[in-house]
């Protein structure tokens, strides 16, 4: 029996000729794709009213037919509604403003995965890099991914959930109930990814995770793209050079440039789920599935 994945919009509008794409392209993979009444709405900057957006992810999740949630983009929004809904109790898809979304699931203990939404979908070619392991991350299968070296990076190994997402978004959650501290397990890998952010302000927010303790408390970090993040040279160092320096006092694994983010090669990873890294002089090797 086909899977049923269900297409929204819980944040920002999006151009429907990309769920057009998308639906198409996945129908053609053999899923059964609905959407959401709003899916394809706008109201200002977002895809429908928050009152809309709600009521399609909530009847989403509680649609017992529904196998899997879309999410068409990212945007902003869904903090202004992620405290209403309920529990997540199926695979959630997306990434950037999604990344509230992968926290609500991870206090249900829900796998969720963190890739491309509707337009890369629709839009990648067929034998895209992913394309192609985003239908493998639907189908179940075990992700492996084999790194290259980066100088940054600090050795070791690591086996736990990964958890994370988009940093300005972790960052606007701090102090809430869908923090990073707020998971039952201990020790997660974190995952951290931006887009246009000035570097000082990355620097503000990598501080908060280390003042908070979130830092402190990782099995290992995975550094992904910081997009279109102009590098200030009166920081003294690079972007990257600034997390890493924030993580100086810690001993676990760090990974930088790893390809998911907003970017292109958006490759996905199940949250959530089992993931181990072995990061070595050699590079990088990362095994990441959907079971707990």
């Amino acid at each position: 029996m086909s899977s049923h994945i269900r297409i929204l919009s819980p944040s920002g509008a999006i151009d429907p000729a990309y769920i057009d794409g998308a639906v198409a392209r996945m129908r053609a993979w053999g899923y059964i794709v609905s959407e959401g009444a709003h899916a394809r709405d706008r109201w200002g900057r977002f895809a429908g009213t928050d009152e809309d957006r709600l009521a399609d992810l909530a009847e989403a999740l509680q649609d017992p037919s529904v196998d899997m949630v879309l999410c068409t983009r990212g945007g902003y929004g869904m903090q202004r509604i992620i405290d209403r809904l309920p529990a997540v109790n199926k695979p959630v898809i997306g990434f950037s403003d999604i990344t509230a979304l992968h926290q609500l699931a991870g206090l249900h203990n829900q796998t969720s995965l963190h890739g491309i939404m509707c337009k890369h979908i629709a839009t990648l070619p067929e034998d895209s890099e992913p394309v192609r392991l985003f239908r493998r991350a639907l189908a179940g299968e075990t992700l492996e991914y084999k790194l290259p070296a980066h100088p940054l990076n600090r050795f070791g190994d690591a086996c736990a959930p990964i958890v994370g997402g988009n940093l300005s978004v972790l960052y606007g959650l701090q102090g809430t109930p869908y923090g990073l501290s707020k998971f039952s397990y201990q020790f997660p890998i974190l995952l951290i990814e931006d887009i246009a952010e000035r570097h000082y302000h990355i620097d503000r927010m990598i501080r908060n995770l280390r003042l908070s303790g979130v830092l402190a408390h990782l099995s290992g970090l995975i550094v992904g793209q910081f997009s279109d993040c102009e590098q200030d040279p009166s920081m003294g160092c690079s972007v990257y050079e600034t997390i890493k320096e924030a993580v100086a006092d810690y001993d676990y694994p760090v990974i930088f440039d790893a390809p998911f983010g907003h970017v292109e090669r958006n490759l996905p990873l199940w949250e959530h789920g089992h993931a181990s890294v072995h990061c070595g002089p050699d590079g990088v090797l990362l095994l990441n599935g959907l079971q707990v």
